[in-house]
C-alpha cells in the first residue's frame, strides 16, 4: 500500500488504536493520528501493517491534548544540592 497524507488507515497488529488519519509522510516514516487520541510514527518497514479504512470510521479528537507516543521514557536529571 502506498501511504500519502490524508489517507485513513488501521494498523493490522494494533486494533486497539482504532482508525487513524495520516498527517505526515516522509521517506522513512508516516505520522498517524489514531482514534485513541495518540499520534504514532510508523517506520516505513511496517507500512505493510497499515490497511485502508473507511473515512467515516475516523473520529478526530477534539485536538485539546494531542500526545505523541514515545518509544522510550525521558529521564530527568536530579539537581544536587550544594553543601554549606
Amino acid at each position: 500500500m502506498s501511504i500519502k497524507r490524508g489517507d485513513v488507515v488501521s494498523h493490522s497488529e494494533a486494533n486497539a488504536w482504532g482508525i487513524g488519519k495520516v498527517v505526515e509522510v516522509t521517506p522513512l516514516k508516516a505520522t498517524v493520528h489514531f482514534n485513541d487520541g495518540m499520534i504514532r510514527k510508523i517506520v516505513n518497514s511496517h507500512w505493510e501493517c497499515l490497511l485502508p479504512a473507511l473515512s467515516s470510521l475516523y473520529l478526530p479528537d477534539s485536538g485539546a491534548g494531542q500526545e505523541v507516543a514515545a518509544k522510550t521514557p525521558i529521564k530527568v536529571k536530579k539537581v544536587k544540592k550544594e553543601k554549606k
